[in-house]
């Protein structure tokens, strides 16, 4: 089936000078402009395409590669506003239209904002919305503690970074577990901390504790190495600040951290620090 608004592998089934045709079943033959086509493309030969509709309203092919496809996320900059709407820049030649019935409030030229693209069901024309609560949260969350998910980051509360989880939840990442600033726009990976009874979804941005401190054990060591008699003067009474800005983690990973190295016998813990054995 051909999709308005995907990749799709399609059928080169005619040439001209203009381009090529391909087989778009229902949608008819589509042109792939010349300045798009594969070098060495004949009839016959099959190419992925991304189609969408082009100034005219017609269906049309493209070789590039759109910064989002429909039933996606991103974050796109603002090109232009106009009297029935704004225009994003999201990588194809025709810019992206946000109706102003699909903005929270007014775009500013410039600006990036997280989108979800949809096809408009009267026009079949590739549309984007700034509302996004709308397009989330219509499958239940099925998550397990610790799961490694993908994150956008979509904007601020006032607890947390509000951020949308494999393109289908809201999750919150509460500022008190982020150590440095994160903006809408960015993508990263992320974990599942807890999904509450009523829905909501806590996540991080750094993995489970255990991993952390896995992770971190060997920066410790190296850190120990290149101390004087290999000892430093942080420990677990050692505030969460120096222990954030020498290590870049919790208390709670540092604690576990040397807690391990102390069983595995690498390292002692004094009454006023650490130290390597």
């Amino acid at each position: 089936m051909v999709e308005i608004g995907q990749y799709n592998t399609l059928e080169v089934v005619k040439k001209v000078g203009f381009g090529v045709y391909l087989d778009g079943d229902d949608l008819g033959e589509i042109l792939l402009p010349k300045k798009w086509v594969p070098e060495g493309t004949e009839v016959g030969a099959k190419v992925e395409v991304f189609l969408y509709l082009d100034s005219e309203d017609q269906f049309i092919a493209t070789t590039m590669k759109p910064k989002a496809q429909v039933g996606q996320f991103a974050s796109l900059k603002c090109s232009a506003t106009t009297d029935f709407g704004a225009f994003l820049d999201w990588g194809l030649d025709k810019d992206l239209l946000v109706p102003f019935n699909q903005q929270k409030k007014p775009f500013e030229e410039g600006r990036f904002y997280v989108v979800y693209l949809y096809v408009d069901q009267h026009t079949d024309r590739i549309a984007a919305s700034a509302k996004i609560d709308r397009f989330l949260d219509k499958t239940p969350a099925n998550y397990s503690n610790g799961e490694k998910v993908s994150l956008l980051i979509a904007g601020k509360s006032d607890i947390g970074y509000k951020a949308i989880i494999n393109n289908e939840h809201w999750g919150v990442i509460y500022f008190d577990s982020v150590f440095k600033d994160l903006k809408p726009g960015m993508r990263m990976p992320g974990f599942i901390k807890k999904v509450r009874d009523g829905g909501g979804i806590d996540v991080s941005i750094n993995p489970p504790v255990h991993k952390q401190a896995d992770q971190v054990s060997d920066h410790i060591i190296s850190y120990l190495q290149n101390q004087p008699n290999g000892f430093a003067p942080i420990y677990d009474k050692t505030d969460p600040e120096t222990i954030k800005r020498t290590f870049g983690v919790s208390k709670a990973v540092f604690k576990r951290a040397i807690g391990g190295l102390y069983k595995s016998g690498q390292i002692t813990i004094l009454k006023d620090g650490i130290e390597l054995k």
